[in-house]
């Protein structure tokens, strides 16, 4: 895929506010992105938002005169009694942090609102991101099924004819089309996506207790670093190989007393194909509606599951991190949003 970054203007910071991730990517000279991004439980600390902006702003070289470009998930938080209030209240903070001429917030349907049109269409900007991602997309890889995975979410996004092709714009409509699949590759738990996993040749129920989730898996099978484990873990232990296993085995009730090496090793690859499984459910969805799409383009920092979703499905794949780098291949909405600002003038 021909590079995705270009004659973009500089000094452009774009902003993937979550409920649980704080994501920035800055434009700096010569289209270079450099992208930054911290854990960032929002219904534990809302009033500290706008200082996490400013200190992340800091990192990646901002400065006074940069304008920003939004695009949030965190308004679905449990902190917030509907989807109006939780944008209200995320645009305080960014208002906080920047002021208001200096502020775009992107719709699903690619417009850049003020922080005032903003509030009068809720709905438009509530998780916005999986359309800037898309349309950025969209302008090199003009025929294509977009694949993007992150800690949480799946997002699953056609691409034809250098248009976004999507059936749904609000949440509920896009896990109705299969665009959105709720699991990801940290927070998911398990049982979310699995029923049995093999003991001793037979299937075992998994135990719904909340027990691993699937930064657990991925972790033991080597697909992410310790460093990427960016959630709190289900039993509060440390973020490493050990105790994922651990917590692994006690998916059936058991312990690394209990369960050998090469059992637990077993759980976690049968988890793991369990998780493709769910990810290929969605896209089926989105593949019988557009059979002409032959290629993914995957990215987020479940691009190697979606890689491999795509290819079960009989997709070639294209990875988004060759074009844009790894790390802002991870941040991806919120590289997509400060190009796409950038290339609007």
């Amino acid at each position: 895929m021909s590079s995705i970054t270009g004659n973009y203007q500089p000094g452009i910071v774009g902003w993937d506010i979550g409920g649980v991730n704080l994501k920035c990517v800055r434009v700096a000279e010569g289209a270079r992105l450099v992208s930054r991004s911290t854990p960032f439980e929002i219904q534990r600390s809302l009033g500290t938002l706008a200082e996490q902006m400013a200190v992340l702003h800091q990192k990646v070289g901002g400065e006074p005169g940069d304008r920003h470009a939004v695009t949030m998930t965190a308004e679905l938080s449990q902190l917030f009694r509907s989807k109006r209030e939780g944008v209200n209240r995320v645009l305080d903070s960014v208002r906080l942090a920047f002021g208001e001429p200096s502020v775009r917030v992107f719709a699903t349907d690619g417009r850049f609102l003020t922080i005032e049109e903003a509030r009068h269409a809720p709905i438009a900007v509530a998780a916005s991101n999986w359309s800037a991602t898309a349309r950025l997309v969209a302008r090199v890889r003009p025929d294509c099924i977009l694949i993007d995975i992150g800690s949480t979410t799946s997002d699953i996004i056609p691409i034809s004819g250098g248009r976004v092709v999507a059936s749904g714009a609000t949440d509920p409509a896009r896990l109705a089309s299969g665009e959105l699949v709720y699991t990801g590759v940290l927070r998911s738990p398990v049982e979310s996506y699995a029923v049995t996993v093999p003991f001793e040749g037979q299937p075992a129920f998994i135990s719904a207790e909340g027990f691993a989730i699937a930064g657990d898996v991925w972790l033991t099978l080597g697909k992410i670093r310790e460093g990427d484990y960016s959630t709190p873990t289900p039993d509060g232990r440390p973020k490493t190989a050990e105790f994922a296993r651990e917590r692994l085995a006690r998916v059936i009730c058991a312990d690394l007393e209990m369960l050998s090496p090469d059992a637990v090793l077993g759980i976690a690859e049968a988890l793991g194909a369990a998780q493709v499984v769910r990810v290929r459910e969605g896209l089926a969805r989105v593949k019988r509606r557009w059979p002409a799409l032959t290629t993914a383009v995957v990215t987020g920092l479940g691009a190697f599951l979606a890689q491999e979703a795509a290819q079960q499905e009989g997709l070639s794949a294209i990875d988004l991190a060759d074009s844009i780098g790894a790390d802002a291949g991870r941040t991806a909405p919120a590289a997509a949003v400060a190009l796409l600002l950038g290339a609007n003038g």
